[in-house]
Parts: C-alpha cells; sequence; structure tokens
C-alpha cells in the first residue's frame, strides 16, 4: 500500500467516522425521520415535535449538517431543514461497502 493510498483511506475513514458519529445518537435519527416526513422542516416545528429546547436542537442538527445528511434554506427569520440525500446515499455507497467487503466488482 502507498503512502498515498493510506491517506486517501485515512481522509475516507474521517468521513465516514463523522457520518457515523452523527447515526449513533438516537435523538438525530429521531430528527432525521420526522425532516423526511415532512419534506422540510424549520426548528421551531422540530422543537415542538421532538420537545427539546431549541439551543439543545441547534447542536444536533449542526452535527447532522456537518456530516452531510441536511441541508438547510433559510426562510425569513427561520431555517428549513431537508434531507441531503446524497448524504444519506453516501453512507449505503457501493464506496463504503468496498472498504470492508472483500469483493472483485470494486
Amino acid at each position: 500500500m502507498t503512502s498515498q493510498t493510506i491517506a486517501a483511506n485515512e481522509e475516507t475513514f474521517i468521513k465516514y467516522e463523522k457520518k457515523f458519529k452523527a447515526l449513533a445518537d438516537r435523538k438525530r435519527l429521531e430528527i432525521l425521520h420526522l425532516i423526511q416526513q415532512h419534506q422540510s422542516l424549520c426548528v421551531c416545528d422540530l422543537a415542538e415535535h421532538i420537545d427539546m429546547p431549541q439551543s439543545k436542537l441547534s447542536y444536533h442538527l449542526k452535527q447532522l449538517l456537518d456530516a452531510g445528511f441536511l441541508k438547510v434554506e433559510k426562510k425569513g427569520t427561520w431555517n428549513y431543514y431537508s434531507i441531503e440525500d446524497e448524504g444519506i446515499n453516501e453512507v449505503l455507497s457501493r464506496e463504503l461497502c468496498c472498504l470492508f467487503r472483500n469483493d472483485d466488482s470494486c
């Protein structure tokens, strides 16, 4: 394995570590599910559904945004969150499967 391959793997591992850490929290999974069900939700609506203070909710939303699972659109004074399909699909990607499977098609 070349040092370039090792570096590329290290970057890949860091990227997926962030994604899996974001998914490893029940409240964040609940947030993703609620947003998916409603297509788009503002923080005010999410806070009501989750019964969580807005400050704590903002922390969870930031984790999901940083991991690439959400996108945000500002409308007036509120931020509206929706699912980032590419980010969600990436954790189910062929790339990730190939990291852990011995398969000639990778």
